[in-house]
């Protein structure tokens, strides 16, 4: 096992790096201010492949693995969560539902439109009064004639006013369950389809979150994603990647955090001395760095086997878990460290803070990661039940 990153990983990492010291770094607190995402940034992180990370040449992506993939999350966290968030919710969930189960018209004309930086791509699955039970979803879809007619609302999306293309789940068949949920490419502009105002959140202020609403939208059949029923299934299984890119995320908010608090212990004077040399503020910083690094084997392990081929379900669960906790500790040690300072939004911590809670929500609450990580450790170590006894 070889935990050194090679040197094209480094020369990543660098790229991005030096992408987030020129265009994100300097417009953070104004980008957080405003509430809005930085339109102008999507071209060019198209121009630096950030927009098709995971896909190959062919559709105009980048041609990376897993590995780069979060690093390069982790690296845009580490500057602004919220620019971090942008970019995983449209490689793993949008633009990577469309290309993993979509067929070759539909990679063609709508992945190599994404992977280019010419829009975002947005995920639909959660809609109000929903949250966590995905498979309660009352968005339905009719079909009539060579179309379906879709309708319904969807909430908590993210990237949705900057997007071309929606992937929507929607039900199509009441009578069958969970293998009634079909997918749908939904596009901008189309009759009946509206995007809300976006939200105003606790965090990742600059990412963009809306409902989504439809009302009779027409949706051709060359728009169905996938084969009819396997909508939700195919959800899942997109959710085990996304996984691993929100891990990363928060390994990047946990980390910048850090610097920033490492920076400051050394900058901060107390009692005549450098705060970092008092063993209160050593013992944090210790613990900050031992828990980021272990949150980050955590992502890694997941990314490379995924690169491999292998089934992440529980490997990117057990990574989100613990990155994502990670990420709200660590920044509210940061906090604690700069003191009063940690409160006052012309010093960075404090928006790690707030930025790091929705880790624990998004795709997957850390009560419904805990149930997936469970269930699956009981299907490993499963033995026989004995027969009960009759009385």
């Amino acid at each position: 096992m070889d935990f050194k990153i090679s040197e094209e990983q480094l020369s990543i990492r660098t790229m991005v790096r030096e992408f987030c010291e020129e265009e994100i770094t300097p417009n953070i607190l104004k980008y957080d201010e405003e509430k809005a995402f930085p339109e102008h940034l999507i071209a060019k992180m198209g121009e630096l492949g950030l927009l098709g990370i995971i896909f190959p040449e062919a559709v105009g992506g980048a041609g990376m693995g897993y590995e780069e993939y979060a690093l390069i999350i982790e690296e845009l966290s580490a500057a602004d969560p919220s620019i971090g968030l942008t970019v995983a919710a449209h490689n793993s969930l949008g633009t990577n539902h469309i290309y993993t189960y979509g067929n070759e018209e539909q990679r063609a004309r709508v992945v190599s439109h994404l992977t280019q930086g010419k829009s975002l791509a947005s995920w639909a699955l959660t809609e109000p009064g929903g949250g966590s039970d995905a498979f309660g979803l009352k968005t339905n879809a009719v079909k009539s004639g060579d179309h379906w007619i879709l309708n319904g609302s969807k909430t908590f999306i993210t990237n949705p006013n900057y997007s071309d293309y929606h992937v929507v789940m929607a039900r199509t068949n009441p009578e069958k369950g969970k293998a009634g949920i079909s997918a749908f490419i939904v596009e901008k502009g189309m009759p009946g389809f509206t995007v809300g105002q976006p939200m105003n959140k606790l965090g990742m202020r600059a990412s963009d979150t809306a409902e989504l609403f439809f009302e009779d939208v027409k949706i051709p059949q060359a728009n169905l994603l996938g084969p009819e029923g396997q909508g939700y299934f195919n959800a899942l299984g997109i959710l085990d990647g996304g996984r691993i890119s929100i891990a990363a995320m928060c390994v990047g908010i946990a980390r910048g955090a850090f610097e920033h608090a490492v920076r400051y212990s050394q900058e901060r004077t107390a009692f005549g001395r450098q705060i970092h040399q008092y063993q209160a503020i050593k013992i944090k910083l210790a613990d900050m760095a031992t828990r980021i690094d272990a949150a980050r084997l955590l992502v890694m392990r997941a990314a490379s086997l995924k690169d491999q081929g292998q089934k992440v379900n529980l490997e990117s669960a057990m990574a989100k878990l613990y990155a994502s906790e990670v990420a709200v500790w660590a920044s509210n040690e940061a906090v604690q460290i700069f003191g009063g300072y940690g409160y006052i939004k012309e010093y960075p911590v404090e928006k790690y803070y707030r930025d790091s809670k929705l880790g624990t929500i998004g795709e997957g609450t850390s009560e419904i990661i805990r149930m997936v990580i469970a269930r699956d450790i009981v299907k490993m170590h499963a033995i026989d039940a004995p027969e009960p006894e009759m009385v």
